[in-house]
């Protein structure tokens, strides 16, 4: 069984950046594709950005584009989220989240991840 913690969330003010991180424990074999989610309303999860399981490749979701950096470490088992330019709207909850046996960094639909933290909140003041 995989379990997944998020880290490094905070209560930040508008245009500072942060560093989320990922680290993973259990299971055996890769992880596979991994992922970043935000909690919207009706118990549904925001895709944030993804990468690939050799973390070579990413992708990012629209609103994440040019302020947020996805990588990953293999070796340590760690996944980071860069959010730079902090906004008041980035303020959620952000999830990691994993896709063993998948291999590219297009993954949007939380739904189809296999585990999941609990989450980091983050907090962003204007």
């Amino acid at each position: 069984q995989v379990q997944l913690v998020e880290s490094g969330g905070g209560l930040v003010q508008a245009g500072a950046s942060l560093t989320l991180s990922c680290a993973a424990s259990g299971g055996t074999g890769s992880l596979g594709a991994m992922g970043w989610f935000r909690q919207v309303p009706e118990n549904e999860r925001e895709f944030v950005a993804a990468c690939s399981a050799s973390g070579r490749s990413t992708y990012y979701g629209d609103s994440a584009k040019g302020r947020f950096t996805i990588s990953r470490d293999n070796a340590k088992s760690t996944m980071n989220l860069e959010i730079h330019t902090l906004k008041p709207d980035d303020t959620d909850i952000y999830y990691c989240a994993a896709r063993p046996g998948v291999s590219r960094a297009h993954n949007p639909r939380y739904w189809e991840y296999d585990y999941w933290g609990r989450g980091t909140q983050v907090t962003v003041s204007s």
